[in-house]
């Protein structure tokens, strides 16, 4: 793939560097394309030793190549990381002033732009309306983090990571735009594995990364929800940007916090991997292997509440209105067995996919198939699981215009 890194003039270049790697590493062609600006934070040579081609900023130079024109038509992907709040309004505006802004203007593949800025700068009516433009032209302006900004500034407006930046990059070169059809939605998402304590150091649990249902809340947020993640055992995994982030490592840990928020949601997706099951007794002391009365040997096991099937019975009896979607893990005949949980359950849609063999959990890829509950059956494509995860929004956006 033809990558073009665009890099704007502010304190956050020099996070481009790794963006570049990003790319690179995986193969990719890539071409840093910078403002004059920028090039006083990070140098040309810095950037040509990373992608491993020439680097310049005005149209004047090769001419006779007529770059400010090819490079944009050869670019398969475009991501601009750091924009600044000028470049934004530069290209808001159609300028073509330098190669970055020429390039942009004559590309037609995928733009994905990142910026950074300090919060008023982010939230200035100027940059909004600049940043609107930009949407409705079809580029994916991502939601920039929250976060430690120049000097002791904390607030909105923070670049993005570089490896989440090139995630959600290759998903809008593989997938589309990412756009903003979730605007001002409420969407309360679960993830990771539950896990029930035996004793101190022991616990029943399962192999559930979260990385999907982080991935679903990362898509959603990007696409304009208002994103609240309950999430289990997922203490490694970087927060989506603007979420809200509530910790749960319980069954009943995690159906308190989703049954507390159901009622304000306008989408509930159950991605977590949920322990059906708790001991009947939890020791307050280590247990110890060997004893004559040694409770390890056996180990009691109650039923866990359903999650799932609870915030379904809150929408029957009226207390929340949102769309529901279940999630299934299967080792055998997954179509089957994930149809038979979605007559269970109750929900809207259940994404259903095959665990067999060390697939899924844990692992960068996902697929399966999304049923609903009229019947129908939808492949959900092998791919990375912000791809998966932004095919399964595209299938609930469709269905909530449909309810």
């Amino acid at each position: 793939m033809n990558v073009v890194v665009g890099v704007s003039g502010g304190i956050a270049a020099y996070k481009a560097c790794h963006v570049v790697r990003d790319f690179t590493e995986r193969g990719d062609h890539v071409r840093v394309v910078p403002t004059a600006n920028a090039l006083n934070f990070v140098g040309a040579a810095t950037f040509e030793a990373l992608s491993g081609n020439p680097v310049e900023t005005g149209v004047f130079t090769r001419v006779d190549e007529v770059q400010h024109v090819r490079v944009g038509q050869e670019a398969d992907l475009i991501v601009v990381a750091p924009a600044t709040a000028d470049l934004m309004a530069r290209v808001a505006a159609g300028r073509a002033d330098d190669l970055l802004t020429s390039t942009l203007l004559v590309a037609t593949c995928p733009v994905v732009v990142a910026p950074a800025m300090h919060t008023e700068m982010w939230r200035n009516p100027a940059t909004q309306e600049n940043v609107a433009t930009l949407r409705r032209r079809g580029y994916t302006v991502l939601e920039p983090a929250h976060g430690r900004l120049t000097g002791t500034d904390t607030g909105p407006g923070r670049m993005l990571e570089p490896g989440v930046i090139a995630e959600l990059a290759r998903t809008v070169a593989e997938h589309g735009a990412l756009g903003r059809g979730l605007e001002g939605k409420r969407v309360l998402i679960s993830a990771g594995g539950t896990q029930e304590n035996i004793d101190p150091v022991r616990y029943v649990g399962n192999r559930s990364s979260g990385r999907q249902g982080y991935a679903l809340a990362d898509i959603a947020a990007h696409k304009g929800a208002q994103v609240t993640l309950v999430a289990c055992d997922t203490a490694e995994l970087e927060a989506p940007a603007g979420a809200e982030v509530v910790r749960a490592r319980s069954t009943r840990e995690l159906k308190r916090a989703m049954d507390e928020r159901a009622a304000e949601a306008d989408v509930i997706i159950m991605s977590a991997a949920v322990s059906d099951y708790r001991p009947e007794h939890e020791a307050t002391s280590k247990l110890k292997k060997g004893q004559s009365d040694d409770a390890l040997s056996t180990i009691r096991l109650v039923e866990n509440p359903d999650v799932l099937r609870g915030l379904v019975d809150k929408r029957e009896a009226g207390e929340t209105n949102a769309v529901i979607v279940g999630f299934a893990a299967e080792t055998d005949n997954p179509l089957e067995y994930g149809k038979a949980k979605l007559a269970r359950k109750g929900a809207d849609l259940l994404m259903v996919n095959s665990v067999a063999e060390g697939k899924v959990f844990g692992q960068p890829r996902n697929s399966g198939w999304l049923i609903g509950r009229d019947g129908s059956v939808s492949e959900i494509a092998d791919g990375p699981k912000h791809v998966v995860a932004a095919q399964i929004w595209d299938a609930i956006e469709g269905w909530t215009t449909e309810v």
